[in-house]
């Protein structure tokens, strides 16, 4: 071979390896080109198997586990659980005091709103169960309340009752049911005295 057919050989496999580099860029361009307009139109951060801890003064009050959390960078930020949530609640030995799930969740971050829709379940400690399909929590306020239906049972059997709407503390210990019916089973002595 020759020396200007070796020349004519190197200079067309540069040429070859120029042109295979500068397709990949291209490439890679297209995907982060693709990525950014993504991004642009949705500014959503998305973190898949989530388990988030609250504390205070180095004591665990809550545990947030879900499948996947979005946070919106918007002007008013706002986190969205399309695919469920479950908060559980401790008291200050550790002690599971609560839980709610739902089907889906949103916290407004600049209103301090958490809102549960869909399959809302709290679970007490006692084994009682309140079930509706909308719970709103005011951090602000430290208040649980909803403008829907609600079921509640009771595990000890005593009774049930259902109301159009409620509002309870953040412990879920005094809730004011509005519009309630209900079958409460009194203990011998105990109820009410007809005469």
């Amino acid at each position: 071979m020759n020396v200007l057919s070796n020349n004519i050989l190197h200079v067309a496999a540069a040429t070859l390896t120029v042109a295979a580099v500068l397709t990949s860029c291209e490439t890679d361009l297209k995907e982060v080109d693709r990525i950014a307009a993504i991004q642009a139109e949705e500014p959503v951060d998305i973190s898949q198997g989530v388990t988030v801890v609250y504390s205070d003064s180095a004591k665990v009050k809550a545990r947030m586990t879900a499948p996947e959390m979005r946070h919106y960078n918007v002007k008013e930020p706002y986190y969205e659980f399309q695919k469920g949530v479950t908060i559980i609640f401790f008291d200050d030995i550790g002690k599971e005091t609560q839980r709610i799930t739902s089907d889906y969740a949103i916290q407004k971050e600049v209103q301090e709103l958490t809102e549960f829709r869909g399959n809302v379940v709290i679970t007490r400690a006692d084994g009682s169960i309140i079930k509706t399909e909308e719970l709103i929590y005011d951090q602000k306020a430290n208040i649980f309340y909803n403008h829907v239906s609600i079921e509640a049972y009771f595990k000890d059997g005593r009774g049930n009752f259902m109301g159009s709407s409620f509002q309870s503390d953040g412990n879920f210990e005094n809730i004011e049911v509005q519009n309630s019916t209900g079958l409460y089973i009194f203990e011998e002595g105990q109820g009410p005295t007809f005469r």
